[in-house]
């Protein structure tokens, strides 16, 4: 008796699990496409991202072919950037512009590609305080330089060119800010060549940075700790020539070398240790302007 009662119960659950499996199949066929995307829309405007992606998610592997595909894609895109996931915006951006090479809003995956990786090194508490990212491994401005340089060469009257344009030009400066971070690093470890190179780098490199008249100090003082004092000199008139009353010029357009010259000591101990535990003044070039990162707000495509 027990045995069939059991068997009863057994049976009548596994026709209920059945029946509610078979309802949740059928509700999630008959979301279409269109609510799909749909829905999506309203999310990304009410800035739920995380839901966003997920219906767009299953309208990508639901109707890979559909209407709202290649939208849904480039809303993707959005979505994860927008959601601090630059990793994936890039991922997605790079699949649409592998699929879709000469769809109209291409341009746009490139330019998406390019301001992911323009926030991909920032972290949390970098997209709330701002950060001197001149002093960060450059290797994510290297790569948002890249890619929105393939955007200008490809589509040079894109719609997003105007803003790829801001974008290069601070990286630029930030990249050249980076290189003379380095050089005076090296100075504290009388590294000269090594600090001379970079600021010979900046001046090959970034011709327009406001940080070249850093980069032509930096060689004025590399040069006369080398004891190579023309080339010294030649730094030096192109640096008074241009930039007269750069800081480290007195009045009559002299170096000052005599602080140059007291950084450049070290004792016994500072020499052992390769001055890691020694504090040594330093110059510190670094006459930068301020630069406004703020930018306008991250466009939509719209279709």
């Amino acid at each position: 008796m027990l045995k069939r009662f059991l068997s009863i119960v057994l049976i009548g659950s596994l026709i209920f699990l059945t029946a509610c499996s078979s309802r949740e199949e059928k509700e999630e066929k008959t979301v279409s496409e269109a609510d799909l995307y749909t829905a999506a829309e309203e999310q990304l405007e009410h800035e739920q991202w995380e839901t966003a992606i997920k219906n767009l998610q299953k309208l990508e592997e639901n109707f890979p072919f559909g209407a709202y595909a290649e939208q849904g894609q480039l809303e993707l895109i959005y979505a994860y950037y927008s959601s601090n996931k630059p990793d994936e915006a890039i991922a997605t951006a790079n699949r649409f512009i592998r699929l879709h090479p000469q769809h109209r809003n291409v341009d746009y995956a490139y330019y998406m590609m390019g301001l992911s990786s323009f926030t991909k090194d920032k972290g949390m508490f970098e997209r709330v305080m701002p950060a001197d990212l001149t002093k960060r491994d450059p290797g994510a401005a290297r790569e948002s330089l890249a890619n929105f340089s393939q955007l200008l060469s490809r589509y040079p009257d894109s719609t997003y060119a105007a803003d790829a344009k801001k974008r290069m030009l601070y990286l630029r400066n930030v990249l050249a800010r980076y290189e003379i971070h380095v050089a005076n690093y090296y100075f504290k470890r009388q590294a000269y060549v090594a600090a001379v190179s970079r600021g010979r780098y900046v001046l090959e490199n970034y011709p327009y940075a406001p940080a070249i008249p850093d980069a032509l100090a930096v060689m004025v003082q590399g040069y006369h700790f080398l004891g190579m004092q023309d080339r010294a000199n030649e730094a030096l008139g192109v640096l008074r020539t241009n930039y007269p009353d750069f800081p480290a010029l007195n009045k009559e357009g002299e170096f000052n070398y005599e602080y140059a010259e007291h950084m450049g000591e070290r004792n016994l101990f500072g020499t052992l240790t390769l001055g890691l535990f020694t504090k040594q003044d330093t110059i510190g070039f670094d006459t930068r302007e301020i630069y406004d990162a703020e930018y306008q707000r991250t466009p939509r495509v719209k279709n």
